[in-house]
């Protein structure tokens, strides 16, 4: 089970799953409630629960936004309360983005070439062509407003860590893992971190959010992904939206929220840049 045939034939499997549920996201209907932005940060200092926030930059050394819709911020309290008690301090590793931050979060060099690596490993070591490594863009790194949840300040990315030494609870792998241990279900990571994903996931479902099956550290509320995960038959209440950041209590729809946000000639343009990186890699650690 462990052999690379096996890993990759899984992986595969799990991607062509994703690329069938995001084309699903594209078509299925969002009625905007036009429910206002709140401050995580300030929702934790008020609650009085420990919640740590990433302090990396986002693409383009673009501050990240901590921000959910205000209908999440009492399940958001609720999650972060419960971690607390059983001892576990939620890390937010991302919450909303706009579009600028959602354009290039996939195109930073080490983004695209992890994307890379993890395509032509599935190809065993092929070089994808331009129209296969779109393909799996497309589950990888949302490529469309109605598809990247982030856009829709409903999505949420985590990591966990203990309370008493804040080292990160094992849950098969770190944030944005790429690879065949990245599902919330797979196969190929320890039976203790298998149990902390389920009993993270347990909490986050009784506090209003549902987990995005193919990464473990990605959760949803209220959008397109909570409706079609929960078979709720009804359109979603958020959508993809302009936000102006703290002091704009406005959500503007975003038109037109299927259409990418980057154009086929400039994902060609990175990929040929990550290609010529791979080469000077490959070069350098080369017996001379």
């Amino acid at each position: 089970m462990n052999d690379d045939a096996s890993r990759r034939a899984y992986w595969t499997s799990q991607l062509e799953e994703a690329l069938a549920f995001v084309r699903r996201v594209t078509e299925y209907p969002v009625e905007e409630c036009g429910e206002r932005m709140a401050s995580l940060v300030d929702a934790a200092r008020d609650a009085g629960v420990r919640v740590e926030f990433a302090t990396n930059k986002h693409a383009l050394g673009m501050d990240r936004i901590y921000y959910l819709r205000e209908g999440q911020i009492d399940g958001f309290v609720g999650a972060a309360r419960e971690m607390n008690r059983r001892g576990w301090v939620m890390k937010v590793e991302d919450g909303f983005r706009t579009r600028r931050m959602q354009k290039y979060v996939g195109r930073q060099p080490h983004v695209f070439d992890r994307i890379l690596r993890s395509v032509m490993f599935e190809l065993g070591g092929e070089i994808p062509t331009p129209e296969f490594f779109l393909r799996r863009g497309m589950t990888l790194t949302a490529l469309t407003p109605k598809t990247g949840t982030h856009m829709s300040g409903s999505a949420i990315d985590i990591s966990v860590l203990r309370a008493d030494d804040a080292t990160e609870v094992d849950r098969g792998g770190p944030y944005c893992e790429m690879s065949e241990r990245t599902p919330m279900l797979s196969p190929f990571i320890s039976d203790a971190a298998r149990q902390n994903r389920t009993a993270i996931t347990e909490i986050m479902r009784r506090h209003g959010f549902v987990e995005y099956p193919w990464e473990f550290w990605h959760y949803n509320g209220g959008d397109a992904y909570d409706a079609i995960l929960h078979d709720t038959g009804k359109p979603a209440r958020y959508g993809a939206i302009d936000w102006g950041g703290p002091g704009d209590d406005t959500v503007r729809p975003i038109e037109n929220p299927t259409q990418p946000l980057n154009t086929p000639e400039e994902m060609r343009e990175e990929i040929d840049a990550a290609l010529r990186r791979l080469a000077g890699s490959r070069a350098a650690n080369s017996p001379h």
